[in-house]
């Protein structure tokens, strides 16, 4: 069987003749241990493995992923969700979902809601009659009103960094009040008490914990500060360049701003610039989201980094994990943050303030399983 396999295989010819039954034959095994391995699910000897891989690459097969499609009743297609294709957050996220769902043949397609629920309600319905695999979303809107009909689809659902109003699904998101606690206790260290908070939009989860970190760390320290002193942007350029400027027209404007995203940071530079406010002399800052730029800047930004990339590929696998077993208990998984310590802030010498150690806790949401772990390499 193999020598007519060979004498079939034509290098210079088109594969569509190539099935898997006879990738399986020049394997040696089934055709079932042939398909777990193209679909990642392979959990054997890495032996069996590699003989699968070797025979695709010889005999040149590309599976007929529309065909397998219809066999499972939906194409090997996974339909993405962001709120902003601009953020770089956001993107570098998708990255790492691509990362994960790359290895075991799934494809992905973008989405941008612009984070107008409208938006997510036409790209859902849209995925939906595609008959995509499963979705991983980044809600845009609190509201929750785009996802009403979507809680009657029978389709895997991965939320990363928001948490979608209503919907019971599993969600990968960074500890925001950790990663605020420790922006302002390290300002506070510095002796700063006139601390301002340019928020996000009201609504979103990431917005309510990022405030209750701020006031958390605040009231320990036994300072209060002016119902003036926190802002709710809408994690956009111009939204940040407004708040900022509003904080520097303050009759007594505060001594130090955490910014709580990376566009906002920009637009806020932008209103610190042409006052001519000097950082960190007049106005310490620290930012959320640890861009590439953050070290090119003069000073350079003390920023809260997240792990973007580890928050899409968890959510990936995650998702192929939800694909392979349907029934599994919803869970939540928080990532840690870490403070990069720069100029901006008024610190001598720069360091990466490592999180604090914290034990697993309960989700509020009571059906989940809620873990706080550390970044792990996945599969």
């Amino acid at each position: 069987m193999k020598h007519q396999l060979r004498a079939r295989h034509n290098p210079g010819a088109s594969n569509a003749s190539i099935t898997i039954k006879e990738v399986a034959a020049e394997a040696g095994v089934s055709i079932a241990t042939v398909s777990r391995v193209l679909a990642g699910f392979h959990s054997g000897k890495e032996s069996v493995r590699n003989r699968v891989v070797r025979a695709v690459a010889k005999l040149d097969y590309h599976p007929n992923h529309l065909a397998r499609g219809l066999r499972l009743g939906h194409r090997k297609v996974i339909g993405v969700i962001i709120p902003d294709l601009q953020n770089p957050f956001f993107t570098g996220v998708v990255h790492g979902v691509e990362t994960a769902l790359y290895s075991a043949g799934y494809t992905l397609q973008l989405g941008h809601s612009d984070g107008l629920a409208e938006r997510e309600r036409e790209l859902l319905n849209l995925f939906r009659g595609e008959n995509i695999a499963g979705v991983v979303l980044m809600p845009g809107d609190g509201s929750g009103a785009a996802y009403e009909s979507f809680r009657s689809w029978d389709i895997p659902v991965v939320a990363i960094d928001r948490s979608p109003a209503g919907l019971e699904v599993d969600l990968v998101s960074s500890n925001n009040r950790e990663g605020m606690i420790q922006a302002v206790h390290h300002l506070l260290s510095l002796g700063h008490k006139e601390i301002a908070l340019l928020n996000g939009p009201k609504g979103i989860n990431v917005t309510k914990e990022r405030l209750d970190g701020y006031h958390d760390a605040l009231r320990n320290a036994g300072i209060s500060t002016p119902d003036s002193f926190i802002i709710h942007g809408d994690f956009r350029q111009k939204g940040g360049y407004d708040a900022m400027s509003e904080f520097l027209r303050m009759s007594m404007p505060p001594k130090a701003v955490v910014v709580a995203n990376n566009l906002m940071t920009l637009g806020a530079l932008q209103a610190i610039h042409e006052r001519g406010v000097r950082i960190p002399e007049d106005l310490a800052l620290v930012c959320f989201d640890d861009m590439p730029w953050a070290t090119s800047l003069r000073p350079p930004l003390t920023a809260v980094a997240q792990l973007v990339e580890e928050l899409g590929r968890t959510g990936g696998q995650i998702l192929l994990e939800r694909l392979k077993d349907p029934s599994r208990p919803v869970r939540q998984v928080i990532l840690p943050m870490r403070l990069m310590v720069r100029a901006s802030c008024g610190a001598r010498n720069p360091v990466e303030v490592q999180p604090p150690a914290e034990p697993p806790r309960m989700s509020n949401f009571k059906s989940f399983e809620s873990l706080v772990c550390q970044p792990q390499p996945l599969a």
